[in-house]
């Protein structure tokens, strides 16, 4: 028990120092760069090593004591500006997922609409050409199908389905529902519990560590927006902000991706293994007449 309590507090804190500490500790020295030189002498290095001179030729500076208080400090500032950063995170994470909710929101979510319409039908129109070309035997055929396959990938970079979010993230992690209910007429949301039951562990460590990636990327989003806030007395926190922005956007892209096709190939793998498991005949592939079944039993209806 004793070796097990020293591993896992090695763990936490292990994960304490690399999600708030070090972070926050990074944040706490570019935020008292941007203090000391100000927007005037922005590069004045000179400024920063008389600064930190003068911290140590201070009376308190060689009290043992008074290190230890101002060690202790700073790792707690540290720990408590990471834990801001966690909020915000957080925050960020809620934004990227959310619905229309607002003005702005409907605005955004209309106006990504609007440009998944005008691309679905641009590809649409590219598809019909296409295959009137190949029927004819027309020379053109093969430019027509290679046009047409790029209007495919110009709206599926838009959303493999019509848009209902503000952002490309939340349309992302939602869309394993609206595809899933299109081919198998299965309510994921209803099921998702018990295909996680369902799923083997190597599957949900997976799944988990998806989930995870989008949580750091949004975390990440908001290092980057507390940089751009330092900008207002230091304007080259301006260009860390923003490569921390983006970095961090891409990031969760790229997590919300993996997520919801982790999420689908569950469905395609489990499914049949859900319907057996309720006591429904399911021989080969779940069959939309088999996940409509199954959705009604998973509603529990009146």
């Amino acid at each position: 028990m004793t070796a097990f309590l020293n591993a896992l507090g090695g763990k936490l804190a292990e994960r304490w120092l690399a999600l708030l500490a070090v972070p926050g500790l990074v944040y706490l020295v570019a935020l008292a760069t941007a203090l000391t030189l100000g927007q005037r002498h922005w590069r004045d290095t000179g400024r920063l090593r008389e600064r930190l001179d003068a911290l140590a030729a201070a009376p308190g500076a060689h009290s043992a004591g008074v290190l230890a208080v101002c060690a202790v400090a700073v790792l707690a500032g540290a720990a408590l500006t990471g834990t801001g950063a966690q909020a915000v995170g957080a925050l960020v994470e809620r934004v990227w997922l959310a619905g229309p909710r607002g003005p702005v929101t409907r605005w955004l979510t209309e106006r990504r609409a609007r440009r998944w319409r005008a691309a679905d039908g641009a590809y649409r129109t590219a598809l019909v050409a296409a295959g009137r070309a190949r029927l004819g035997g027309a020379a053109d055929a093969d430019a027509l199908v290679a046009e047409a396959e790029a209007g495919y990938a110009r709206r599926n970079e838009v959303g493999l389905v019509a848009p209902r979010h503000p952002f490309w993230t939340g349309d992302r992690v939602t869309t394993p529902d609206r595809r899933v209910w299109r081919a198998y007429r299965l309510d994921l949301t209803a099921a998702w519990p018990h295909l996680w039951l369902l799923a083997p562990d190597s599957t949900r460590a997976e799944l988990g560590t998806a989930r995870t990636a989008l949580s750091a990327a949004a975390r990440l989003t908001a290092w980057g927006l507390g940089y751009l806030l330092l900008a207002v007395w230091w304007w080259p926190a301006a260009l860390v902000g923003a490569a921390t922005l983006t970095t961090g956007a891409v990031r969760g892209r790229t997590a919300a991706a993996s997520f919801a096709e982790l999420a689908e190939a569950l469905v395609d793998l489990q499914g049949p293994d859900l319907a057996r498991t309720l006591g429904l005949d399911c021989a080969g592939r779940l069959t939309p007449e088999t996940g409509e079944e199954v959705t009604r039993l998973l509603s529990k209806p009146d």
